[in-house]
């Protein structure tokens, strides 16, 4: 077990991206909190589009975010010092502990020497040291991209600065794991390697029998011990990282002819810059919803509602929706009758016009809405990031439900019936959000999270079913206990698949 002192440090690196390295990171989060030592997670720097907020009001990525509550501990900006945010083809939004710093492009972004950066990621990882025994560390794609190399510093760099173990970990079921683990070994400097503790293979399928010799082959080319084969975990149940979670197979729920009629239908619009696409997670875990992600107008036939999920380019992907024909395909559906919830910037599409003067998200000053309601929304300099709890009103009214905001942008909504009273976590102050319909069948809300309030979801989703002449179904509240289980079930997976023997004896080996 873990020596009693100062922090000491364990590192997860990659082969590749989206091989397992945040899940793992949440496996030992959980696996050492059970074990009763304090831990926290830490990024230096994450890129990707689904971020949470902080009960301090700082936006980092969501990632970091579960991994904390794997921990049973509350995320904060330290966690992931350097988030980016891709805004539009090349740019993207820089944030620094948490608050906007600016947009740059890809190229003077990764070609600048980070300095300033650094600065932060080392003062981050220091307020972690001084407050947690263990820190689980994750990095991100590769850490060798070597053109990348000299200017990263989430990889290698970040292992050195805290001193960590660092465990490799390959996906076996994309294939090539034997030369993409050696290949990685063989680019790192020596120094570097010998950081190296331990291989992981990861989301293996079959018999693990069968891999007795392909484990003793790779401890043979790469000197270094495989410490697990870690099983591939379907429908995990655990919040992706970024959009190449959009692939796994916890989103892939298709309708078929012979389920019957008691599935509602709901379609999800796949915007070109969807963010915080898991605000839509606790669709797939019931059992009577079935969801489709939509790109064309044909793709919106026979559906019970329609969600407008949340965008980093809400000017951008506005315009899409009108040149594909999803823009007429979503109002004519709803003249029909179906529902329509819009979240963040899905809130301000169902408004009259979005304006952006100052260029911060396209080269269009305006682009006209959907029509659902009547305002406009202008996208400004400041950006909103708060936790939120509050009270619906309307057709929902008396609902209580938290959530968190994170957008830039203000919406004039003063004409319309208020979705919600909502109250940010750090002060006083009560406003309102959102929009609705007299009948609540138009829902706009600056809310993200708002699905995952399980009395609203079942509220709502009755409203569908009572649409259909079905009966309601009982209130079932799923979300925080399926999150919990998750976690649960996944250290149990990796217990039982790794070494844990030989990663405590690393961790107390450091003084």
């Amino acid at each position: 077990m873990v020596q009693r002192g100062g922090a000491k440090s364990i590192m997860f690196v990659g082969t590749a991206s989206n091989v397992g390295k945040s899940i793992l990171c949440t496996a030992f989060c959980r696996i050492l909190a059970q074990d009763g030592y304090r831990t926290a997670p830490f990024k230096a720097q994450n890129m990707s589009l689904n971020s949470a907020v902080t009960p301090s009001g700082r936006e980092i990525g969501r990632a970091q975010a579960v991994q904390a509550e794997a921990a049973g501990i509350l995320p904060n900006e330290h966690m992931n010092p350097v988030l980016l945010k891709p805004t539009s083809m090349g740019r993207s939004q820089v944030i620094v502990q948490g608050k906007v710093k600016e947009t740059v492009s890809a190229r003077s972004y990764f070609q600048s020497n980070k300095d300033e950066l650094w600065e932060a990621v080392m003062e981050s990882f220091q307020f972690l040291k001084d407050r947690y025994e263990v820190i689980v560390m994750e990095g991100a794609g590769s850490p060798v991209e070597m053109n990348l190399k000299s200017r990263d510093i989430v990889n290698m760099r970040a292992a050195q600065m805290a001193d960590a173990d660092v465990f490799l970990i390959a996906d076996i079921d994309r294939g090539g794991v034997f030369a993409s683990v050696v290949g990685t070994l063989y680019l790192l400097t020596d120094e570097e390697r010998a950081r190296i503790k331990g291989i992981i293979i990861n989301k293996f399928r079959g018999d693990r029998a069968l891999f007795e010799e392909g484990v003793r082959l790779l401890e043979e080319y790469a000197k270094i011990p495989v410490l697990g084969v870690i099983p591939h975990l379907s429908d995990l149940g655990i919040e992706e990282e970024d959009s190449l979670g959009l692939e796994s197979e916890r989103y892939r729920s298709c309708l078929s002819d012979n389920e019957g009629d008691q599935f509602l239908r709901i379609a999800v619009i796949q915007l070109p810059h969807l963010a915080n696409f898991t605000d839509f997670d606790p669709l797939f875990l019931e059992t009577g919803v079935r969801v489709t992600f939509c790109v064309k107008p044909d793709d919106l036939g026979q559906v019970d509602a329609i969600v407008l999920p949340g965008t980093k380019n809400t000017m951008e992907d506005l315009h899409w929706l009108h040149a594909t024909g999803l823009a007429q395909a979503i109002t004519a559906q709803a003249q029909m009758g179906i529902y329509v919830l819009g979240i963040c910037g899905g809130f301000q599409m169902l408004g009259d016009e979005v304006r952006d003067p100052h260029h911060h998200e396209s080269m269009q000053s305006m682009v006209e809405g959907l029509h659902l309601f009547d305002y406009k929304t202008l996208i400004t300099d400041e950006k909103r990031t708060e936790l939120v709890h509050g009270e619906l009103q309307g057709a929902y009214q008396g609902i209580a439900v938290t959530g968190y905001e994170i957008h830039m942008g203000q919406t004039d909504g003063s004409r319309q019936q208020a979705f919600a009273l909502a109250q940010s976590q750090q002060t006083d102050v009560v406003t309102s959000d959102g929009a609705q319909s007299t009948d609540g069948r138009y829902l706009g809300t600056y809310l993200h999270g708002i699905l995952h309030n399980d009395i609203f979801r079942t509220t709502w989703l009755n409203c569908l079913r009572e649409r259909r002449g079905w009966g309601p179904l009982p209130q079932v509240m799923i979300t925080n206990d399926v999150r919990m289980a998750a976690y649960n079930r996944l250290a149990d997976v990796v217990r039982e698949n790794l070494q844990m023997d030989d990663i405590y004896q690393l961790l107390a080996q450091k003084s």
